[in-house]
């Protein structure tokens, strides 16, 4: 499912906020005109593979503030269980110290709608209604700019853990974009030569290279 060009789905729900605080009402529409936002869904709360994540967003929080972009968290536990795994510390598996939202996604309606669920509601053969697949979210990671369009996504197997420094690239690359309307060719950082989007440009940035 692609949102990239799209509108980012929205959604009110609760979360947890700033690692100790419940909000029943929680949206990412207090950022429009304000802040890029780094969306991304993990799995479970209490496992492995995410809070390896979960702290490396945290580590680099203020990175991303500096390009003015809050990171928003998503999981398909309850606000109750991610509230308890943010008090739980770091040597027992916790992800004490997380100051970023968590979203709490019971219903699994917005893992749906950002087409990240790890399956399907269907029927069996005698009409029952059963979840195909696992009822929890992969691993997607959104960025929203700030008139709420999704301008990058990417989504991870369970068992791939996503790369933080290269959100943090592609948040450098959109607002280089916006700021001097060139494009960004492969492999681009922050302070590298960029192209301008035409045959000439494309063939003085190739004739550099």
């Amino acid at each position: 499912m692609n949102l990239v060009l799209q509108k980012a789905p929205k959604f009110t729900a609760p979360a947890v906020i700033n690692g100790e605080e419940i909000v029943e009402n929680f949206s990412l529409e207090q950022y429009l005109g304000k802040k890029y936002v780094v969306f991304f869904f993990y799995p479970k709360d209490f496992t492995f593979v995410c809070p390896t994540e979960i702290l490396a967003f945290q580590e680099k929080l203020a990175e991303f503030e500096k390009r003015d972009a809050v990171v928003v968290g998503c999981s398909t536990d309850t606000e109750e269980v991610h509230l308890a795994w943010l008090n739980t510390p770091k040597n027992q598996g916790g992800i004490q110290g997380v100051t970023y939202p968590l979203v709490a996604d019971a219903s699994k309606t917005i893992a749906m709608n950002y087409g990240v669920l790890a399956g399907h509601y269907d029927y069996d053969e005698e009409g029952n209604q059963i979840f195909v697949g696992a009822p929890i979210a992969l691993r997607g990671t959104f960025i929203i700019d700030k008139e709420g369009i999704v301008r990058h996504q990417v989504i991870n197997d369970f068992p791939l853990g996503r790369n933080i420094d290269e959100a943090l690239r592609i948040l450098d690359a959109i607002r280089y974009v916006e700021k001097h309307g060139e494009v960004c060719p492969a492999n681009w950082k922050e302070g590298e030569e960029a192209m301008k989007p035409n045959r000439e440009g494309v063939a003085e940035y190739l004739s550099k290279h």
